[in-house]
This record gives structure tokens, sequence and C-alpha cells, in this order.
């Protein structure tokens, strides 16, 4: 019986197998492999007994039905692999898992997921940053009108607001690369972090066993990697979350009808907007980032509070973990695809975007400012002139330049909105030429 719309609806195959229940007892499998084949190295074990371990530690051998069957009875999962692996091991089976406590599996393990799962998201990064480069081009110089509040405020470029969501993308793609070498790490220091079983050589199993799995080490830790890392790791894709779900908002606001300057790809062929109002395009991909997005953020608490542990350590955060980890991972890829597909394919209405820039002249009121600061009003008086002049505009639908004239006698030439976008394509270049050195740096 399968319950999480996980397993049926979010994420692609690929990244969904990472975390997958077999995928999870390949990864473990993993780590009991190279722990046997560094102990054979340094002469701990033999070299023929690790051969064999790495041989069979692999789910070929070590079967996902078995190894349940085993906790079924046992009720802890690394020690039914453990056992299993010894089972199939033959005589090698004593030296399996010679030295370690379970979250030095658990935790390596977890890091070469997230490693694996890191490449994935990586290349999410790349084309996203594409996507938007190449719009923010297309558009540095296509007018449109800026919103605060909701409202109508001054002339900028589709091009600029693009290029600002480029701009938040590529620091967070820096944010990731930044947080790599704290979060993919791993451990080999036994039941407190002491690494008291193999003495000595602990220390040297550790950092010859991390390098070739390639992965950093925790330098201080207790049976745990330290969960900061964990609490670091999802706080950053929760960052990239909220800017995703900051960009999918935008593009349902501006595809209302009454706004209607751009809208989200739909198949006018085939796609269904409504069962009963056959006649809506609904801009349902943008919503579900959206959607997503909130649950990726939900998870930041359950996290947090799973780094607050007693002594070394306690069960606290394993069962959410189970959920946080794979959960974030999978649904931040989904999510992080559908928002490039949106911008790919987004229709740009520039007619509208005119058309609701030159609705009428009050977005204007700041150049008039300037206008008669210029003529030796103070910045005060200037700005409650075109204050009081807007709001009779509005009252007695005239224009505000006409109002102005009134109220100064002066004859104040007209503004045009589209000489007034200021540095609007000066900045979108500027984003641009940043991305191209983020480009060779990062991808």
């Amino acid at each position: 019986m399968i319950v999480s719309p996980i397993d049926y609806r979010y994420g692609r195959k690929e990244v969904k197998e990472i975390f997958s229940e077999e995928g999870r007892l390949k990864y473990l499998l993993m780590v009991e492999s190279e722990i046997s084949n560094t102990e054979a190295k340094l002469a701990i074990i033999p070299e023929s007994a690790a051969k064999e371990i790495s041989k069979k530690a692999n789910i070929e051998y070590v079967k996902l039905e078995k190894v349940k069957e085993i906790e079924s009875e046992i009720n802890h999962d690394i020690m039914a692999m453990v056992k299993e692996l010894s089972n199939v091991s033959g005589d090698a089976g004593k030296y399996v898992h010679l030295g370690a406590t379970s979250n030095d599996i658990n935790d390596t393990a977890t890091a070469l997921q997230l490693k694996d799962f890191l490449i994935y998201l990586e290349e999410d990064f790349s084309k996203l940053e594409n996507t938007l480069y190449s719009l923010a081009k297309s558009h540095k110089e296509t007018p449109m009108i800026g919103r605060t509040h909701g409202q109508h405020a001054l002339p900028i470029t589709f091009g600029l607001k693009v290029s600002v969501y480029l701009s938040e993308i590529m620091r967070h793609h820096e944010r990731l690369i930044e947080a790599k070498k704290r979060i993919l790490v791993g451990k080999f220091m036994g039941a407190v972090g002491t690494g008291a079983a193999l003495g000595k050589k602990t220390m040297e199993v550790q950092e010859k066993l991390m390098e070739s799995l390639g992965l950093g080490i925790e330098e201080g830790p207790t049976q745990i990697v330290n969960r900061d890392r964990y609490v670091e790791y999802v706080s950053v894709i929760a960052g990239i979350a909220t800017s995703l779900e900051k960009f999918a908002t935008e593009i349902r606001n501006l595809q209302r009808p009454e706004i209607d300057e751009v809208q989200e790809p739909f198949d006018q062929e085939k796609q269904v907007g409504s069962s009963t109002m056959a006649q809506k395009m609904n801009p349902v991909i943008s919503e579900n980032v959206c959607s997503l997005a909130r649950i990726i953020r939900g998870f930041l608490t359950p996290m947090h509070e799973s780094a607050i542990l007693w002594h070394e350590r306690d069960l606290t955060n394993s069962a959410a973990e189970r959920f946080i980890i794979p959960y974030v991972s999978i649904l931040i890829d989904d999510i992080m695809l559908k928002t490039n597909y949106v911008f790919s394919n987004l229709k740009v209405n520039k007619e509208k975007m005119l058309k609701n820039l030159m609705m009428n002249d009050l977005i204007m009121g700041e150049a008039y400012i300037m206008y008669l600061v210029s003529r030796g009003y103070s910045r005060q008086d200037a700005h409650e002139i075109v204050r009081k002049s807007s709001m009779e505009a509005r009252k007695n639908q005239t224009r505000l330049i006409d109002e102005v004239r009134k109220i100064t006698n002066l004859n104040v030439p007209e503004a045009n909105p589209l000489d007034y976008i200021g540095n609007s394509m000066e900045i979108v270049d500027s984003i641009l030429e940043k991305y191209q050195i983020h480009l060779k740096k990062y991808h």
C-alpha cells in the first residue's frame, strides 16, 4: 500500500532512487564494504576477508526483504543489515562492522546520498540560471510597470525583474557550494566518538575511509555526525524553496486576467483548466511550486528540533530525519525543474505590459517632484504638491500633470514613462556579467 504522494506524484525517478528503501541499503552496504577494504589495507583484518565482504556488500546478495525480516525479529535496522551481510560473507562475516557503531554507517551513508543528489541539484541550478539569463537578456529593454504594495509604482523593465531573480538564484547556488564541505562529512569513531574499539588505528581508518568515499571528516563527533550540518543543509534548501515560491507567486499574479502580462505554459490542445469552468487557463505549475515549497519549509522546525539530543545522542532525531532528508531533497529538485519549465516556456505579453504602463500618468509623480525641486521648490513642498495633485486627479478623473500645472502655475513638461526606467538596463547588464563570472566558477 502506497501512502505518500512522493511515491506516485512528485519527484523524478533518478532522485527518488537515491533515497528509496533499496537505495538506502545500497549506500549502507557501500560504507560497510569500504570499511572492510580500509581495515584490510591497514592490516586490521585479512585482505581475503575484505575481498569477500566487498563482493557480497551489495543488494544482489544482501536482499532488502531478508534484511527487513531480520529487523522484524531484532528491532534494529543497521544490525539487521550487518547480520545479513555477515551471513552471506561466510567466514569473512566475522569481520563485518568491526570497530563501527550504527551511526558510523548511517551518517556516512547519508553523506553519500547527499553527495550523489547534489550532482542533480547543481544541474538544476545550471539550467535555471541559464534560462533566467536568456530571459533577462531578451527583455532587458521591455518596459513594464513596477509595483509596490500591489499598486502601480514606477516604470521598470521585465528584464530587470528577471535579472533580480537570476542574482538571487546565483547566491543560493553559491551558498550550496560553500556549504558542501560542512554537509558532506562522515565518521568512523564508534559509540561515543572516541574510536576506542580500534585504539590508535581508528583515526587512520577514518581518514583513509573518508578519503576513499570522497567525504569530509566530522572533526568533533559524538555517536553521530553533529546535526548542525543537517540543519544547515535543510536551511539552504528551504531558502531556495522560498525564492522559487516568490518567483512562482509573481507569475501567478502577473497572469491574472486584469494584469495579463505573462502566462505560464498551457497545452491549449489538451490541458483542462477546470472540471466545470472549461474556459480557464490556471497557473497550476506555479501554484504547485508554491505548495511544495511550503512543505519543504515545514521541515525546518523538526530538523532544528532533531539537533537537540541527550548526551552523546539519543533516537529522537531518527524517525524525523527519515522524512526530512529525503523529502526536502526530492521536492527541491522537483520544483527547481518545474520553475525552469515555467520560465523556459513563459509567454510574455509585451503589448499588455506597455498598455498597463501607459494606463495613466500618476506613476510619474516622482518625476514631477524632481522637476519642481529643479525649479526651486523644497523637496517636501514638491512632494506635498504632487500628493495633493494626485488626489485631485483621482477625484476628477484628470491627468496628474494638469493638476500639478494648475497648483503651481508652471508649464511643467510632460514626463514619459518610457524615458523613466532609470538604470534598469545597466543593472541588467551588471547581473548578466556576474552570471558569466559565476558560470566560469561554478559550472
